[in-house]
């Protein structure tokens, strides 16, 4: 599953309308009314993630992969690599006091090179395709944020 998860097809599926409305929307859906049950079969680790939004204040809910390093949980704000950082990460900046799995995290971007070079390199073994992501958003000059979650 995560080599297609990685191949051309699969990244031209994750721009579309259709994968935004199941994944974006439909899956934090089943994910809370199931308590994780469904929605949340991935290849790694899947979380429920919820901002406050800054559009109109109230809940954000995303299911994103995430992996630890140390006591904090990292979450890589790839958007499949498309143009634009995800809302979740824009609410997450706006306001960092956030849940994830129902846990209450402060939300800190990571911007020091050293750092995301390491964190870059485990994300790659968690899960491969993040690479293909990275160099789809390079070609519109993007970076690919890397949030990390530290328990309040």
């Amino acid at each position: 599953m995560i080599r297609l998860l990685g191949t051309r097809p699969m990244l031209w599926f994750e721009g579309t309308p259709i994968w935004r409305v199941l994944w974006w929307r439909l899956v934090p859906r089943l994910w809370r009314l199931t308590g994780g049950r469904l929605g949340g079969n991935a290849p790694m680790p899947t979380g429920l993630l919820e901002t406050r939004d800054t559009r109109n204040g109230r809940p954000h809910r995303r299911v994103l992969f995430y992996f630890h390093d140390d006591n904090k949980v990292t979450l890589i704000a790839t958007k499949g690599g498309l143009p634009r950082d995800p809302y979740w990460y824009d609410n997450a900046l706006a306001s960092p006091e956030v849940l994830f799995a129902g846990e209450p995290f402060r939300a800190e971007p990571v911007d020091a090179e050293a750092e995301r070079n390491r964190l870059w390199a485990l994300a790659d073994r968690y899960f491969p395709p993040f690479a293909a992501y990275r160099a789809r958003a390079a070609r519109t000059d993007r970076e690919i944020p890397i949030l990390q979650l530290t328990p309040r």
